[in-house]
């Protein structure tokens, strides 16, 4: 007989942030920084109100059926939302998956704060203690030196060999050139 799988919580506490269940209160911010070019600078195009809504019911629908997905982050010294972090399975075919990915996408304000850095460890820490995965990925836009420094402060590594073109963004599109970074359980647990 094989043991239940493990309860994973949906809430995840660090010592400056709370990882939680998306609430109402957070659609208007968010849809603020869904539309700030600055945020959106590596993405093919800001998102309007109504998509940046959907992404936020579909990640918190996530978090309620599996207990983990893309949470809300919200910054506990100023009682803020300032974005997402967290793990998501692509909802298209990389050719590197199946895969479970770490993310984050926060506001200008809580840029260069450690937040993401911080949030995606937590993330890293479900993924890995929680849900036993083997290995956790992340990928981006070629010329977005700023995640790409969060995945390496987290322990990531790229793997040139996984670069790829994203099929959901527009040939020829500067961001479509994406780089992926990789990192397993094992070295997650080497790590000092």
């Amino acid at each position: 007989m094989t043991a239940p799988p493990r309860r994973v919580p949906t809430d995840v506490r660090t010592p400056r942030l709370l990882l939680r269940r998306w609430r109402e209160e957070d659609l208007e911010p968010f849809a603020a920084l869904n539309a700030d070019p600055a945020v959106m600078e590596h993405f093919p195009a800001p998102l309007d109100r109504a998509a940046s809504d959907a992404l936020a019911a579909r990640a918190d629908a996530h978090l309620a059926e599996h207990g983990w997905g893309l949470w809300a982050v919200h910054v506990l010294a100023e009682d803020r939302f300032a974005g997402f972090t967290g793990l998501a399975v692509p909802r298209w075919d990389p050719p590197f998956g199946p895969c479970v990915e770490v993310g984050w996408r926060l506001a200008r304000w809580a840029w260069g704060s450690g937040h993401a850095t911080e949030a995606a460890r937590a993330a890293l820490g479900v993924a890995f203690t929680e849900l036993g995965l083997g290995e956790v990925v992340s990928f981006t836009a070629v010329d977005n030196e700023r995640s790409q420094a969060v995945m390496r402060r987290i322990g990531m590594v790229r793997d040139p060999g996984g670069d790829f073109l994203h099929p959901n963004v527009p040939a020829g599109h500067p961001v479509e050139p994406h780089v992926l970074y990789r990192l397993s359980a094992t070295d997650w647990r080497a790590a000092p």
